[in-house]
């Protein structure tokens, strides 16, 4: 039988400590919150207060509850006063030194059968233990920021760490409805054992100016769905605590991927560590404020296409007849653009037209477009299986089978048909641009637009610009993509452009952690979601994408960058040769009914 927790402590009352502190009174447990001088408390209690106002504002809390709330906390510098706690949290800054001196004295206070825990994020939970003489009852208990309001929690088992001290955290952790996960005593533990690296190649691209930091956020918001993009997320984590975790996890592992990026220590040197101190890779109107003002790096909005004349877009060529190709032709002619798509036979033809009609019944049934808006767009609609009835068009964009030498088939007969000063332009999401720009005559006009699937209903759009690509062109594709409703981001013709380069490693990096046995798929999963508000697990969205695609990518990166961590993990190798391939196949990292 696990035991029943009536008093625990907490040690910090930071952002996260405050935190800690209201989710086990909002659970009816008393608390005693530790710090080390009463302005820091005093901080704390403000912090607190915040939260429960917010929480009241809200509906989560009612008058009473944040009476009952407040009464359940003493708030105290003494150490003493924690004497007879049955669990104590430690929530500090992540410094060994400063969490060992604290174990150090906890272990003097409390009884001998209290549990003492860490909310470290990253640091070794078994060098934190052994500063007491109890190291079989000390255990990692990381939660979220905002700790009030994600439902999970990281348990970390050292090598000593006895089971029934797990099972009572576990169930502890259930009771302040936390999902929880046990996992060993690895820097970074799940979460931001996957997050940090996915973060730290970010501000790499930022650093080698690859694409601008809105451009980088905008991308990965707009084409992942996640709630934040990585260096705004950077900014409210801390660049100094993000250094430190990346560092842990870089001394622990060796992979060179979590080596921070020089720009990170720079930063931090100089006092740009995000949020907290106002300047970050953003500026905010204020240290601690959330709100974003203008510096000299905002784009200025004249500044596009600025003193550079726009070709015009009348009327708009498709080559393909798949998913893609088919959401592509609904955008354009939803816009109001005259569509003349290719497709290889009269029934793919007709089956193009039949899935946009499909699309924009679905559409009136929910109220999102009249009849009228309808027979306007299918008004727009043309299909051939002739590529020269393109050669009117003023751009012609190709979403054909990603396989380069197919499109560069392709490219050569636009290239013959088409007039002069058409934009041609490849959807590929992983193939060279200037491969299929260098096999024209004309490969100033060729240039990536990389829609993301479904293209009616994703809003991002990656403009992809190669050593030849004329600035008009990059001028013309930006106001095309304003035009039809959509987010376009602007970077360099590399592999993964923006989303896959940052988004696939990622994904790699969560099969490694598979087949090396830390998690499984499940718990994986559940930790990348509720502990980090992604919309997906990595193994459901691998699933979901197709392990054949995902494998083809992380190949493109791989060859493209020759980094060691990009290799693609052998187990998603071995599962793609087994013919596994998600859900196409009924089997992929789960079964499929």
């Amino acid at each position: 039988m696990t035991r029943d927790f009536s008093k625990v402590g907490v040690i910090g009352l930071g952002t996260m400590g405050a935190g800690i502190v209201e989710v086990f009174a909002r659970n009816g447990i008393d608390v005693v919150a530790l710090e080390v001088d009463d302005p820091r408390i005093e901080r704390g209690q403000e912090r607190l207060a915040r939260s429960t106002e917010r929480a009241l504002k809200g509906g989560k809390l009612t008058e009473e509850t944040r009476a009952e709330l407040n009464a359940r906390v003493q708030f105290s510098t003494n150490y003493q006063d924690l004497k007879d706690c049955q669990l104590v949290i430690e929530a500090v800054p992540e410094d060994l030194d400063l969490k060992r001196e604290i174990f150090t004295e906890l272990d003097k206070v409390v009884g001998d059968d209290a549990i003492l825990a860490t909310n470290t994020s990253s640091l070794s939970v078994t060098e934190i233990s052994v500063a007491t003489s109890r190291p079989n009852r000390v255990v990692g208990l990381h939660f979220f920021n905002p700790a009030q309001v994600l439902q999970f929690v990281e348990i970390i088992r050292t090598v000593v760490t006895s089971d029934d001290v797990v099972e009572d955290v576990k169930a502890l952790a259930e009771r302040i409805d936390k999902q929880a996960v046990v996992v060993g005593d690895k820097a970074g533990f799940i979460a931001n054992g996957l997050l940090f690296g996915y973060l730290n190649h970010a501000v790499s691209m930022f650093e080698q100016k690859y694409a601008t930091r809105e451009d980088i956020d905008a991308a990965m918001r707009y084409g992942c769905g996640y709630p934040m993009g990585p260096l705004a997320l950077m900014d409210l984590i801390g660049l100094d605590t993000a250094y430190e975790i990346l560092d842990t996890m870089y001394r622990e592992g060796r992979d060179r991927l979590h080596a921070p990026s020089p720009i990170l220590k720079q930063m931090v040197k100089a006092g740009l560590k995000g949020r907290k101190t106002g300047q970050g890779f953003y500026t905010y109107d204020a240290p601690g404020s959330s709100t974003v003002v203008d510096d000299e790096l905002t784009p200025k909005p004249a500044e596009a296409g600025a003193g550079v004349a726009l070709r015009p877009i009348t009327k708009v060529g498709v080559v393909g007849s798949g998913t893609m190709a088919s959401g592509i032709i609904e955008v354009f002619a939803k816009s109001g653009y005259p569509v003349t798509y290719v497709a290889r036979s009269e029934a793919k033809v007709e089956g193009v037209r039949a899935k946009i009609q499909k699309s924009c019944d679905k559409a009136i049934m929910r109220g999102r477009m009249t009849e009228e808006q309808r027979d306007a767009l299918l008004g727009n609609l043309t299909g051939t299986t002739k590529q020269e009835d393109l050669a009117d068009v003023d751009l012609v964009v190709e979403a054909v089978v990603e396989d380069l030498q197919v499109k560069q088939a392709l490219f050569e007969n636009l290239d013959e048909i088409c007039k002069p000063g058409a934009i041609l332009a490849t959807t590929t999401s992983s193939l060279p641009v200037i491969e299929c720009a260098a096999v024209t005559k004309r490969p100033q006009d060729v240039v990536g637009l990389h829609f993301f699937n479904p293209a009616q209903v994703m809003k991002l759009v990656e403009i992809v610009s190669t050593v030849s690509t004329a600035e008009d062109v990059i001028a013309t594709s930006q106001d095309l993509c304003a035009k039809l409703g959509k987010v376009a981001v602007t970077c360099g013709d590399r592999a993964g452009f923006i989303v896959n380069a940052l988004l696939f490693p990622y994904l790699n990096d969560g099969v490694k952690m598979l087949e090396a046995h830390y998690a499984n798929a499940d718990d994986i999963d559940t930790a990348m979601k509720l502990g980090c508000s992604l919309p997906m697990g990595p193994f459901e969205l691998l699933d979901v994408v197709g392990l054949d695609v995902s494998l083809a990518i992380e190949r493109e990166l791989y060859k493209e960058f020759r980094e060691p961590g990009f290799a693609p993990a052998p187990m998603l190798e071995h599962l793609v040769t087994a013919g596994y391939l998600g859900r196409k196949t009924g089997r992929g990292f789960r079964s499929y009914v």
